[in-house]
């Protein structure tokens, strides 16, 4: 085993970062015990908010459990947005870069206020919904950017980002984000890897536990599954040419996908 517990996160987009939102599920497994859902610290808000997720990460990554986190959004874009704003391949200036235009870490931040203009500087970062990622391409998920439709991961993902650079510039040490910082995780380091639910949760039955749920489970089973038998580290080195690689080491890449 690699890793000593593992988070899978099931995300939303919806509202803004201090609402509390049913679609935000956390189940966290420890060793080879099955997952558990991880409510929020005690409150008046019922369900988790992204504000709280990103704090209650920041807190368990720099503990000393080496620990494996998928997240339900995607990490980056497809290199076509790199290209069409002239932005360094590089994923943490693309990080500041978009929080600088989409701050959507802002407490009464819609991600609709900036699409429409109303806040933040988005218009001059938008992407085209033709444009997809070649791990969106491999696993036949939507664009990043095809947003209103069904299954959309759109929202999730312009609201999420600015999340993954506040856990990065508040966890300093021992944290690796798969695959920006290197194909192969360091021994005791802990590791954020994006994730995508309808890769893993047909694996398992869905007994009591609503879909958000569900999802949120899949990727903390599926995680701890495959590092217990130690098909992990197939995931994590995908059989890719070097080109692709080179690519999804701006875009990022799914764990699962081939």
């Amino acid at each position: 085993m690699q890793f000593e517990r593992y988070i899978g996160i099931d995300y939303s987009g919806a509202q803004t970062p201090i609402t509390s939102l049913k679609g935000l599920r956390v189940y966290l497994a420890e060793g080879s015990a099955m997952p558990v859902e991880v409510l929020p610290p005690p409150s008046p808000r019922k369900y988790w908010t992204r504000r709280g997720i990103a704090e209650w990460l920041v807190e368990r990554l720099t503990e000393n459990i080496p620990t494996l986190v998928g997240i339900d959004h995607s990490f980056s874009f497809p290199l076509r947005y790199f290209e069409s704003h002239l932005l360094l391949p590089d994923w943490p200036s693309f990080l500041d870069d978009f929080q600088c235009h989409w701050p959507t870490d802002g407490d009464y931040v819609y991600v609709d206020f900036i699409r429409d203009g109303l806040r933040g500087k988005g218009l001059d970062r938008m992407g085209n919904s033709r444009w997809r990622r070649i791990a969106e391409e491999r696993a036949k998920a939507k664009s990043v950017f095809h947003f209103d439709v069904q299954g959309q991961v759109a929202k999730s993902t312009h609201a999420g980002l600015p999340w993954l650079r506040y856990v990065r510039n508040h966890v300093s040490k021992r944290l690796h984000f798969w695959p920006f910082a290197g194909w192969e995780i360091p021994r005791g380091y802990s590791a954020v890897v994006e994730a995508y639910p309808a890769l893993y949760k047909k694996n398992y039955a869905i007994e009591d536990r609503t879909a958000d749920q569900h999802d949120a489970y899949s990727i903390a089973a599926w995680m701890q599954h495959n590092d217990l038998n130690g098909q992990l580290s197939r995931w994590l080195n995908p059989n890719l040419t070097p080109y692709e690689r080179g690519v999804a080491e701006i875009e990022g890449w799914i764990l699962g996908v081939e």
